[in-house]
């Protein structure tokens, strides 16, 4: 299977197991598995949805490392589903930890984040309604007031 023009590449301490957690918690099917000599994977290829994931072990003679290397993560996955309720109950029932419970929010998505048991911070989310955009500046400059800048 090709590549598609969004395939994010994802390092973890333990891929295999984060592959199995993958199906598990989020469904993905398995495509590609590369293994170097010592037992290491260099390669695995995993689908969930439409989107293209490919995992791989820490490298650090490649200075390759996972969110656990640096102490966390600096960004997010976001899957979007038609029952994010659904998935949202696969993942923590398979072990996420909650970062930010499941929620309608005012941009007009059914939201969350999850934490997965190998550094990677995931955004589960629905699409409920589109938002004009006014409305929408409106609400996130209410929202985030106390910030300043």
């Amino acid at each position: 299977m090709p590549f598609t023009s969004h395939t994010l590449h994802l390092t973890a301490r333990g891929t295999d197991e984060a592959s199995r957690w993958y199906r598990t918690a989020f469904g993905a099917e398995e495509l590609v598995r590369l293994e170097v000599p010592g037992g290491r994977l260099i390669h695995v290829r995993i689908r969930i949805g439409d989107l293209t994931l490919m995992l791989a072990d820490e490298f650090p003679e490649l200075e390759s490392y996972g969110p656990e290397h640096f102490g966390g993560t600096y960004g997010a996955v976001y899957l979007h589903t038609d029952d994010v309720d659904a998935a949202w109950q696969r993942a923590v029932d398979a072990g996420a930890t909650v970062l930010r419970p499941l929620a309608d929010t005012y941009w007009g998505e059914r939201e969350g984040q999850v934490l997965d048991p190998f550094g990677h911070r995931w955004g589960l989310t629905q699409h409920l309604r589109d938002v004009p955009h006014a409305e929408l500046q409106a609400r996130t400059s209410e929202a985030f007031a106390g910030l300043g800048g």
